[in-house]
């Protein structure tokens, strides 16, 4: 398999959602952590985590690194909010330009994502249910996707489309009806179509060939589904421990892998192991613990790439 495998701040408790507070590894220890544990890749994670401009440059040529893409959210079924946030688009283009400059082997995938909405947000894989999505919403929905895709290419560089749990494009069929309406392709997060009860293989079957980018994580399955079922919402899910070092969960990565090595990717496969830290953790017993995840995590794709 012709394919890159990159690490994740998110796999280290860093993303946009990191408790006020709490203590973090910085970018050069968890990109000492990367390396040392055999990744060629990594994720932006929140913008400027790792610096921008030549900072980025430097950073990623001093660990000998390449960027792999990174998380873009934006209101896409409000208008009037999705062009207030524009500017966040261009900035994270910049970003990606910057790191584009170092004439790496792959270049790194816009990650598009919906906002959703926070009664989602609280009812992971029952969006549909709490918060369906009206006609008028979703044509709008399609349609600023297409301004941002627009965006994203017209910057050198071509978008990819996560489909995530507490946001308007979560279960299998709104990914069906996204696919069939927008051109842009998808990035397949196999922890987060479980939560929106889909199945990775199925998807593969039915649309590998408009799968750009593998967001790869192993799911507890008894773990999410009790946090679901206490009424626990995305952030809970996060803190829970349910997505696990691969071969702890329930997702078959075997068959995954097969099947994607089966239709020839070519891509980015980034390892998210989403955890949330708390403010109280001991910082020494946390990178401990992350740098063996992600040591487990890279070997068990040593069969494929």
């Amino acid at each position: 398999m012709r394919a890159t495998v990159a690490g994740a701040p998110v796999s280290f408790g860093v993303f946009e959602l990191t408790p006020e507070g709490a203590e973090v590894l910085g970018p050069d220890d968890m990109l000492e952590i990367l390396v040392e544990t055999g990744y060629a890749g990594v994720d932006l994670g929140p913008e400027g985590f790792l610096g921008r401009g030549r900072e980025l440059q430097q950073r990623l040529q001093r660990f000998s690194l390449e960027l792999a893409g990174g998380w873009v959210q934006l209101p896409f079924s409000d208008d009037e909010a999705f062009a207030a946030a524009l500017p966040e688009l261009d900035r994270a283009l910049a970003v990606f330009a910057d790191a584009a400059e170092l004439g790496p082997a792959r270049l790194p995938k816009p990650t598009l994502a919906d906002g959703g909405s926070a009664a989602r947000q609280a009812s992971p894989g029952r969006g549909a249910e709490v918060d369906a999505l009206a006609e008028e919403s979703w044509s709008r929905l399609v349609r600023n996707c297409a301004v941002a895709a627009e965006r994203v290419r017209a910057a050198g560089l071509e978008p990819t489309f996560h489909h995530h749990a507490g946001t308007y494009v979560e279960n299998p069929a709104e990914i069906d009806r996204f696919l069939a309406e927008v051109d842009i392709d998808l990035t397949l997060d196999t922890g987060h179509l479980l939560i929106g009860g889909g199945d990775p293989l199925d998807v593969l079957r039915r649309w590998g060939s408009r799968v750009n980018h593998l967001h790869l994580k192993d799911v507890d399955r008894a773990l999410l589904d009790a946090t679901v079922a206490a009424g626990g919402g995305m952030p809970e899910v996060w803190s829970s421990g349910a997505f696990t070092a691969f071969g702890r969960g329930d997702i078959d990565l075997t068959a995954v892998m097969d099947a994607v090595d089966a239709l020839g990717f070519d891509g980015w496969v980034v390892v998210e192991q989403d955890v949330l830290n708390t403010p109280d953790v001991s910082l020494a017993e946390f990178r401990t613990e992350r740098t063996a995840d992600q040591r487990v995590n890279r070997e068990a794709l040593r069969a494929w790439v």
